[in-house]
């Protein structure tokens, strides 16, 4: 079947309104996030947070502190048997972590350390100037999430060297359709034991502290499979630190 010349010119324009709107529609579900949850002026405002948590392993209650700055600094403490352990810290220059086995703080290799100052970018989040970022935002559509309808937005970062490889990283988050809070996020395990597998984390509880909404209730595992709760007992903005906190132990 043959097409006139305006026919297809107005069949192109029918098509490319609709990516535009579909582009639309997740700036405004993103929007409307950060509007939802204290506006978009006080998110850029932020230059720290501190959150006080716990996690169940076995019947054992661990503490822990979590720190994470605006300029890419961070660090997740615990105490177990009595003995402070530190996971994750970077200084904004050096990744290192405590070794269970030796009990002693170790850097992370080159290609862990080049992955984490990537995340420095994502604060408050990965989705705050995101396209400023180089990232791109795809609504995917509606999807019944944890018993709550949500849009689902499909979010690429830059990529991450794995084992020498640029891979790509997409994580798909799940908004609540009425809120507009995220309330989900799925990523595929790309290395490790569960390379393949699907990373699920669940967020809700929001509560206000100091004009901004936090969740205050996650769980992290495989989709599929066993989850571990993490409940936040407080969320302290723009916390007092030191270089002391962050630096490798000589």
């Amino acid at each position: 079947m043959k097409h006139s010349t305006k026919t297809l010119f107005l069949i192109a324009i029918i098509a490319l309104s609709g990516t535009v709107s579909r582009a639309q529609n997740v700036d405004e579900i993103i929007n409307s996030y950060y509007e939802n949850t204290g506006g978009a002026e006080a998110w850029a405002k932020l230059q720290g947070l501190k959150i006080k948590a716990k996690v169940n392993q076995g019947g054992i209650e661990i503490p822990l502190e979590i720190v994470q700055l605006k300029d890419g600094r961070q660090y997740t403490s615990f105490t177990l048997q009595g003995q402070t352990l530190r996971q994750g810290v970077f200084d904004g220059t050096n990744l290192w972590s405590t070794n269970f086995a030796s009990m002693q703080p170790e850097k992370s290799d080159d290609e862990s350390t080049a992955n984490a100052k990537l995340d420095t970018n994502d604060f408050p989040d990965s989705f705050f100037d995101y396209k400023k970022k180089g990232y791109t935002a795809e609504l995917v559509g509606k999807e019944t999430f944890d018993g709550a309808e949500t849009f689902k937005i499909k979010l690429v970062r830059e990529p991450r060297t794995i084992d020498g490889v640029k891979t790509e990283d997409v994580i798909y988050y799940y908004f609540d359709a009425e809120s507009y809070v995220p309330i989900g996020q799925e990523t595929e395990i790309k290395e490790g034991p569960a390379k393949g597998q699907v990373s699920l984390v669940k967020m809700s509880d929001y509560q206000e502290v100091n004009g901004l909404y936090f969740p205050f209730s996650l769980s992290q595992g495989l989709k599929g499979g066993d989850s571990q709760p993490l409940v936040i007992e407080a969320v302290e903005v723009n916390p007092q630190v030191t270089d002391a906190d962050f630096a490798f132990p000589n």
